[in-house]
């Protein structure tokens, strides 16, 4: 069994609703199961201590769940055509792992959703594929053999899933954003299985 750790921070829910259809994705695929995870906003006192449990959603990723991780998928609305500080603030704290390798040759995917069409998804998308770079962890994105890549009239992108929010950030997601996500999760459950039987 391969576990894939889908690890996101949102906000408004769009980025949420994103990670639950990659881990539809993940679950498609026969022998491998998701592990979904967030991290805790972060404070304007920058040391202050989150409450240990979300009051809603799901657990606060821990280091161990990266690490027993065979594949990852990692998400973020965008700010300023960057992820957000709180997934920022939990990736800068993996030093550990970066130091034993724990996640190298593993692979990964990225998700993100924007309020406009032209918001940063994807300079957001290749903001979270750089620390998982030095990690040197496998990137995952979606190819063009998807069609609805092709089709998409909002979100979608070659480097990872996306969404269009909308202004007041209550868009729901377009089916071909649906679909896309589903297909990043398939595409990095089938390669953890792949890698895993390697080993």
């Amino acid at each position: 069994m391969a576990e894939i750790l889908v690890l996101y921070y949102s906000r408004t829910g769009s980025t949420a609703e994103l990670a639950r259809h990659i881990c539809r994705g993940i679950e498609s695929t026969a022998g491998a199961q998701a592990r979904l995870r967030t991290v805790p906003p972060v404070s304007a006192a920058s040391e202050a201590a989150p409450a240990p449990i979300p009051a809603s959603g799901p657990p606060y990723a821990t280091l161990e769940d990266l690490r027993s991780a065979d594949g990852l998928v990692l998400g973020s609305p965008t700010r300023f055509g960057n992820m957000a500080a709180p997934l920022k603030y939990f990736l800068d704290s993996t030093a550990s792992l970066w130091v034993s390798g724990a996640l190298a040759g593993k692979p990964a995917g990225v998700f993100t959703s924007t309020q406009t069409m032209h918001g940063g998804q994807e300079t957001t998308l290749l903001s979270m594929m750089l620390p998982l770079l030095h990690h040197g962890m496998v990137l995952v994105g979606i190819p063009y053999t998807e069609r609805a890549l092709t089709d998409t009239p909002a979100g979608g992108s070659p480097y990872g899933a996306s969404h269009v929010a909308g202004r007041d950030g209550a868009g729901r997601l377009r089916d071909e954003e649906s679909l896309l996500a589903q297909s990043l999760g398939r595409r990095v459950a089938g390669l953890a299985l792949r890698l895993k039987s390697t080993h």
